[in-house]
């Protein structure tokens, strides 16, 4: 089997768990947006996968992002940055990104300020306090969601976080729902949830996640050079 058929097979196998979740939710699965993560993946597989459909990619690292949007920009891709942002890098870091899935600090938010340019940006929570992980402690949700509230060229889509280990997926994603609710009782238009990768996607669904960030299960295992 050749490799462009292997990506399609695992493209439609994802594809068609997220539909299996959806319905097990009673969800309609139109309202899910798969970001599919190609970080340390080339160019030449993104072509590949918009050929087979997708339009929105996500990547963690900045060099790597920008040089892959810059080599791609004759396609109509929407880029989501889905790593830890560093606020020296963050105003490049918006000249490719439609979306930033990661802030979670005060100095990243106020680099991204705008007059002349919107980005749609999600809060990542903590879900593994203590850890050195980023975002921000549940507790603080609403604290930094209010601070982008009041940013200029920022538009708060709602919460994103990642299972931590040593819980279950769907209690995690629970817990991430429940910070969700809080934040949209201040801002009732931030009601999107970015959560679930390749091994926990169909939980993240079941609690409502509303953007997927799903690498592997789709593009394979790859290592980084060097």
């Amino acid at each position: 089997m050749t490799e462009t058929l292997q990506l399609r097979e695992r493209l439609n196998s994802v594809r068609a768990g997220i539909n299996a979740a959806a319905a097990a939710a009673g969800r309609d699965s139109s309202s899910i947006t798969l970001v599919v993560v190609t970080k340390f993946h080339p160019a030449p597989l993104v072509r590949e996968l918009h050929d087979l459909g997708v339009r929105d990619f996500g990547e963690n690292r900045h060099q790597e992002a920008q040089a892959k949007s810059t080599a791609l920009s004759d396609l109509d891709l929407t880029w989501h940055f889905v790593g830890q942002l560093q606020s020296k890098k963050a105003r490049q870091a918006a000249a490719y990104a439609r979306v930033i899935h990661s802030l979670d600090r005060n100095s990243v938010i106020d680099a991204l300020s705008s007059d002349e340019r919107h980005t749609d940006v999600f809060v990542q929570v903590n879900l593994a306090e203590g850890t050195g992980r980023g975002g921000v402690a549940e507790a603080d949700v609403e604290t930094i969601a209010d601070r982008i509230l009041s940013t200029p060229g920022l538009n708060l889509l709602g919460v994103m976080a990642v299972a931590p280990l040593g819980e279950t997926p769907r209690r995690a994603f629970a817990r991430l729902r429940a910070a969700s609710e809080r934040v949209i009782r201040i801002a009732p238009k931030a009601r999107f949830i970015s959560a679930g990768m390749s091994g926990d996607y169909p939980e993240a669904i079941l609690e409502g996640a509303t953007h997927l960030r799903i690498g592997s299960a789709i593009t394979g295992n790859r290592q980084p050079d060097g």
